[in-house]
């Protein structure tokens, strides 16, 4: 295919700015269709973005024979469902992340995909972003020697939470979880990009404020298959007046810090001294990784961030939350 033609199913706030026009301004890719189900929000997004088809019905959008691949932007719990469904219909889907609500419902995409010969790619985008792609350069360059170990750390303070109007992404039956798994996810995911897969991970989890269902507070060990290990605590409810977002790998001859979400410099520290590495983020930052995506689909190289990777990251977040699913899963 010389263009890949794109229909979203979900055009929601992600679409507006990190995704939408990624699919738009990406070389050799064009939207043409999107999906909701509030039909006049479908319209409106259309309009706006200069789409030239919108539906209220999914089904219409998958098979609408000018849409070659499915962007699926809904929360975590239609995720399966809507991939499942665009594999029936021999059509490439790209999920949002996480890419489902537990590593079950991953495989079963998976399956759905491989059997029907279509591929699958999720959205950790960071995998494609140059701040990360700096780090993997300076990491195989051997800037800070072996890896040793990974701290992360993550706060910040509550928000305020109607608990007759909940967020999806507190609510654990649509998202599998709390915020964790929605922003851990990137940096696990983007770790397992860094130092290759984790072999062992375990966790404890907590609701301390009790704002809603889901946890909000988590602490995780990790061990990866190449020797190096890990800590995190991710913290949703914790004072402080300016959020926290901090990750630190060490090695035997220095030491890199960055923040998964921030666009500050990354820092190394050597015996040489200390020196900034900055890297500039697109303004629609889910682009890089859709023109990965879009080089794959056209028979160019592969993209990096597929079902079979993302599933190595809700496997570790699956490990990390066992205790905690098992004991309130019930109240969900």
């Amino acid at each position: 295919m010389n263009t890949i033609r794109w229909g979203i199913i979900g055009c929601g706030n992600v679409t507006e700015v990190k995704s939408g026009p990624g699919f738009q301004q990406a070389e050799g890719s064009r939207l043409v269709a999107v999906m909701r189900r509030d039909g006049g929000k479908a319209r409106d997004y259309a309009e706006r973005h200069g789409v030239p088809r919108w539906y209220a019905d999914a089904d219409q959008l998958i098979r609408d024979p000018e849409v070659d691949a499915i962007y699926v932007a809904t929360p975590p719990s239609s995720h399966a469902e809507y991939a499942l469904r665009a594999a029936a219909a021999g059509k490439p889907v790209y999920v949002e992340k996480p890419m489902a609500r537990d590593a079950g419902e991953c495989g079963r995409m998976i399956d759905a995909c491989r059997e029907a010969g279509v591929p699958l790619f999720v959205a950790y985008y960071r995998r494609a972003l140059p701040r990360f792609l700096k780090l993997k350069e300076l990491l195989d360059a051997g800037a800070i020697g072996t890896p040793r170990f990974v701290t992360m750390t993550q706060y910040y303070a509550p928000g305020q939470y109607d608990p007759a109007n909940l967020p999806w992404r507190v609510r654990p039956e649509i998202a599998g979880a709390g915020i964790f798994l929605d922003l851990a996810s990137h940096t696990l995911d983007i770790l397992d990009f860094l130092l290759g897969p984790v072999a062992a991970a375990k966790g404890v989890a907590a609701n301390q404020a009790d704002l809603y269902p889901a946890e909000d507070c988590v602490a995780a060990s990790l061990a990866f298959a190449s020797g190096t290990l890990a800590t995190g605590i991710w913290c949703f409810t914790a004072y402080n007046q300016t959020s926290v977002d901090a990750n630190e790998i060490v090695g035997s001859r220095g030491k890199l810090r960055f923040s998964t979400f921030g666009t500050e410099p990354i820092e190394l520290t050597t015996a040489e001294g200390v020196s900034l590495h900055p890297a500039v983020t697109p303004p629609h930052i889910q682009q890089p990784l859709i023109q990965t995506i879009v080089n794959a689909l056209r028979g160019g190289p592969p993209c990096p961030s597929t079902g079979d990777t993302a599933l190595r990251t809700s496997v570790v977040m699956d490990a990390i939350l066992r205790d905690w699913r098992a004991k309130e899963g019930a109240r969900w």
